[in-house]
């Protein structure tokens, strides 16, 4: 595979601008694309990881970081992935490892990789793997983690051949890991309104946004990354039905990468192209005019990497932050409420702060999405008690809040 790999050929003049403005020469790297999963077999997450005992202690990392760049070419410029890293780690019984190891070596011959001495690297074209094997993982050792006898690691690490990752980037996976699972609240009993009407007795308010917003512009759910990327099995139409993939032999990740890695590629840039593609949406033009009418104050608080707050002329304040396991939230003195917007998980614990502060907290979620002309319930998980939930799209109900706020001012 060609490194740069062209993602969006010959940009126009307008997207060269919405590359110099928000992803080049932007307040934070946006031309980097970072995630991380970590998946464990424990008690806790059975469910999903299959987990019956004290001997059950799979494990599965997944950390990908890749950087994107203008490339010149003979007419316009191109967007191309300049660095690509993936790093995989596997722990698992020494048995399922010898597999995962037997299948690994059958990937390599099938995608025409080229052996380097000594073993351990392979190449091929602008692509380098490398693989390693552990009886205990170091990383375990340092922190002192131990594993039933008899389990073993076995880490891939896939990347351009001139990008060596620095030592903080292949830690931080495992500084991810050292902070545990993310435990789900317990929903508590909100009140359901119908509409955002509420809030012209809670000026000014807060925001805070999550994927429902942009899929809303026409970007993949953040669950086609797990489909990307293998993080669960994908069976079943409720997303929290799907059971996490911990099996080596039962992992397909790296098979397509190193068999077919110009087509798995193109998954995996698929993100970052609708992100940059995708164009600010009526719901984010009604935040704009909010804003503006100072009935919405502070920066828009988002896990959300498509920049599209940002591109409708509001300020954000990034919270999806390997490197802070708590990032800071800029709160506004006086706001009274905090709105939250097409965001299901709580992992960030933001609303728990506004509680904290005396703010009303009121989500805007249709909980669900349409599927195959079938409405897929896809409830809450943040609502306590004495929050208030309007189930409505973004596109629907931030306009008629403009619009009742508007009447209210006439």
């Amino acid at each position: 595979m060609d490194i740069p790999y062209i993602v969006i050929d010959q940009l126009t003049p307008d997207q060269q601008q919405v590359w110099k403005t928000y992803f080049g020469d932007a307040d934070r790297p946006r031309y980097i694309e970072e995630g991380i999963w970590r998946r464990t077999q424990e008690k806790a997450t059975a469910d999903q990881s299959g987990w019956t005992a004290a001997d059950d202690a799979r494990r599965r990392i997944i950390h990908y970081r890749y950087r994107y760049g203008l490339v010149p070419t003979t007419a316009a410029p191109a967007i191309g992935l300049t660095d690509l890293y993936l790093y995989h780690s596997a722990t698992a019984p020494a048995d399922e490892i010898d597999a995962h190891h037997d299948a690994l070596w059958d990937s390599l011959a099938t995608g025409g990789w080229k052996e380097a001495p000594g073993g351990f690297l392979w190449t091929r074209r602008d692509l380098k793997c490398r693989i390693t094997e552990h009886d205990a993982h170091p990383q375990d050792a340092a922190a002192g983690r131990t594993l039933p006898v008899g389990y073993r690691s076995l880490d891939v690490q896939i990347a351009s051949v001139s990008y060596a990752p620095p030592p903080a980037v292949r830690q931080l996976p495992w500084n991810v890991l050292s902070t545990g699972i993310r435990c789900k609240d317990r929903p508590g009993t909100p009140t359901r309104v119908p509409d955002l009407s509420v809030l012209a007795d809670l000026l000014p308010f807060q925001v805070e946004i999550g994927c429902g917003t942009s899929v809303e512009a026409g970007i993949p759910p953040l669950h086609r990354l797990h489909e990307i990327y293998r993080v669960t099995d994908r069976q079943g139409h409720e997303p929290r039905e799907h059971r996490f993939t911990l099996s080596p032999t039962a992992d397909t990740l790296l098979h397509e990468v190193l068999t077919e890695p110009e087509e798995k590629t193109a998954e995996f840039v698929e993100m970052f192209r609708a992100c940059f593609l995708a164009e600010p949406t009526a719901a984010m033009w009604a935040l704009k005019e909010l804003k503006d009418a100072g009935h919405l104050v502070g920066p828009v608080i988002t896990n959300n990497f498509d920049v599209l707050a940002a591109r409708a002329g509001l300020d954000e304040c990034f919270m999806r932050r390997y490197d802070q396991a708590v990032p800071d939230v800029e709160w506004v003195d006086g706001a009274k409420a905090l709105l939250v917007v097409g965001l299901h998980a709580d992992r960030r614990k933001v609303q728990a702060r506004a509680r904290a502060r005396g703010m009303q907290v009121v989500y805007l979620d249709p909980e669900g999405f349409w599927r195959d002309g079938q409405f897929m319930p896809y409830p809450l998980e943040g609502p306590q008690d004495g929050d208030l939930v309007c189930r409505a799209t973004a596109a629907e109900a931030l306009p008629d809040l403009v619009n009742l706020l508007r009447q209210h001012a006439g």
